[in-house]
């Protein structure tokens, strides 16, 4: 009895004792000043990154694509089963479909990086306002726990997210934002959530139809999954005035797949079928800016 005894006190001063401690500590009264400061300067915010070049056409009249490879730098995306990493395949994917589109002459092209760099998310979206752009397009390749998926899919921004960016933009403070060229600086709460809301409306049919022209001219060369539009909260897709859609060129996590878009024969089919969706699609919005005498064969495509 007496050595439980004597341990019970012991235990209950180490107790007591930490929570003396722990009290101290909370209170300010003790502090632990370590034996050296090291202070490092932070670099200073520098601002919004640089634009990217684009190419094409010397007109500023025709219509612009900003095309983002997923991914890149200390983010690698996916990864294959070979070793395949995703920010290495959406750019060459990337730059596939830029080939494929300038090698037509029609469309302006800029890529968000043509190397091996990262990106903030909103910074992707961002730099497609920027320029202008008539069409944002985001390269991924999937990734899934069974290796048996595959197949490409056209994502599109959702309505349910469509609605909460609608309702955030419209309820900024300021209101210095722009929707489809109107500025809401001047508009009552009311006003703004209606032009906001009809901008969504327009932006997500318009994404849908690029969607369903992806598919369309994809035809029998790209193998799309079972489903393959579907709708989802991407951050690069929340914009309201921009036509924007992100593209999985399909699984890398399969093996069939991760082939297969390693293959210059696939990757030309897969790019040139982007390319001709992509033409058709501003073609539709921007019949007069791409005049000229091949417009008839870019419209009428089956």
């Amino acid at each position: 009895m007496t050595d439980r005894g004597t341990l019970a006190a012991f235990l209950a001063g180490v107790l007591l004792a930490g929570i003396a401690m722990w009290a101290s500590f909370s209170a300010g009264i003790a502090r632990v000043l370590p034996d050296q400061v090291v202070r490092l300067e932070m670099p200073g915010r520098q601002g919004r990154i640089g634009l990217p070049r684009v190419e094409g056409p010397p007109d500023a009249s025709r219509p612009l694509v900003v095309i983002d490879a997923g991914h890149g730098g200390h983010d690698p995306g996916a990864s294959g089963q070979g070793g395949e990493r995703e920010k290495n395949t959406t750019l060459m994917l990337a730059k596939a479909v830029r080939d494929a589109l300038l090698a037509g002459g029609r469309v302006r092209v800029a890529l968000t990086r043509d190397e091996d760099r990262f990106l903030v998310l909103e910074e992707r979206a961002d730099i497609a306002q920027r320029l202008g752009a008539d069409l944002f397009i985001s390269l991924h390749a999937d990734a899934a726990q069974s290796t048996t998926a595959r197949g490409a899919t056209v994502y599109t921004l959702s309505d349910k997210a469509s609605d909460s960016v609608a309702e955030a933009l419209a309820a900024r403070e300021n209101r210095a934002d722009t929707v489809n060229g109107v500025k809401l600086a001047d508009k009552n709460a009311v006003v703004s959530t209606i032009l906001v809301d009809l901008a969504r409306r327009d932006m997500r049919g318009r994404s849908q139809r690029f969607g369903e022209l992806v598919v369309r001219e994809g035809g029998d060369a790209v193998r799309f999954h079972e489903q393959p539009q579907r709708e989802a909260a991407f951050i690069v897709l929340k914009s309201l005035d921009l036509p924007s859609a992100l593209i999985e060129a399909g699984y890398i996590s399969n093996v069939e797949d991760a082939q297969s878009m390693r293959d210059p024969r696939w990757l030309e089919q897969f790019s040139g079928s982007v390319a001709r969706a992509i033409e058709i699609f501003l073609a539709e919005g921007q019949a007069p800016a791409l005049a000229g005498p091949d417009a008839n064969l870019v419209t009428s495509a089956p």
